[in-house]
């Protein structure tokens, strides 16, 4: 079995590729920057007895992801998984979103995942089988202030996952979203310790969520138990939206 996973070098990419690894895939681990966090993880694996690869790609680019494309397929194989998680956030007024910030966010969230599941698509309806995974957010559910355009695009993910869905059902093929809540990454480093203690009040599971959390879910959605789930989106919030 093999999986490609994008955004791979951030902390809830890492723990999905860890996870599918520690069930049996062979991951493709892209990423665009981080290369040093990347091949780490993939000599982590594959010490640890799996199998992992690091690919570079820019996923906004048409050309990049065709390049990647070839290279997984040469070095992985056809995938029986595909999890977009690359994405970026931003958190500013909307009145003070430029056009180069609104460019950056849906490119990076929405057309990524557009083209790289372009790209593979077409292996998993050659082989009439396949689980597709998409990264959204809490706020693509609901919206969240001061984060219109990072909301907006994670909706669209949303939107995307049910269309798909039903477009490619009948090849054997699902597609599923997952929305994680305040995740305990990087990412939300911006926030101060005051914020990040008011999201945790909020939350009714009374704790920030961890990679692990979203890795678990994502295994499931490829996995045996939910063969009879697609179009779906799973909130893994801890409650704070419900």
């Amino acid at each position: 079995m093999n999986a490609v996973i994008t955004g791979a070098s951030g902390d809830i990419g890492q723990a999905i590729a860890r996870a599918y690894a520690q069930k049996g895939y062979k991951v493709a681990l892209c990423f665009h920057e981080n290369k040093e966090a990347a091949e780490e993880l993939a000599y982590e694996i594959t010490r640890g007895g799996g199998m992992a690869s690091a690919f570079s790609a820019d996923l906004t680019s048409e050309q990049h992801v065709m390049l990647l494309e070839r290279e997984v397929i040469e070095r992985i194989g056809e995938p029986d998984v595909l999890v977009n998680n690359a994405g970026v956030s931003s958190q500013m007024l909307f009145g003070d979103v430029s056009l180069e910030e609104y460019d950056r966010v849906m490119d990076t969230n929405v057309k990524s995942t557009f083209l790289t599941t372009r790209a593979f698509l077409p292996y998993m309806i050659r082989n009439q089988k396949g689980s597709i995974i998409n990264i959204s957010s809490m706020w693509g559910q609901v919206g969240g202030s001061c984060e219109v355009i990072y909301s907006a695009s994670k909706a669209a993910i949303i939107g995307m996952t049910k269309a798909l869905a039903k477009e490619v059902g009948p090849s054997n093929i699902r597609v599923n979203c997952i929305a994680p809540g305040v995740i305990d990454t990087k990412m939300n480093a911006m926030h101060s310790e005051e914020t990040m203690q008011e999201l945790i009040d909020e939350t009714p599971l009374m704790r920030l969520g961890t990679p692990r959390d979203i890795a678990n879910v994502a295994v499931f959605l490829a996995g045996p138990r939910s063969t009879f789930m697609t179009g779906q989106v799973l909130g893994v919030n801890g409650g704070i939206v419900i």
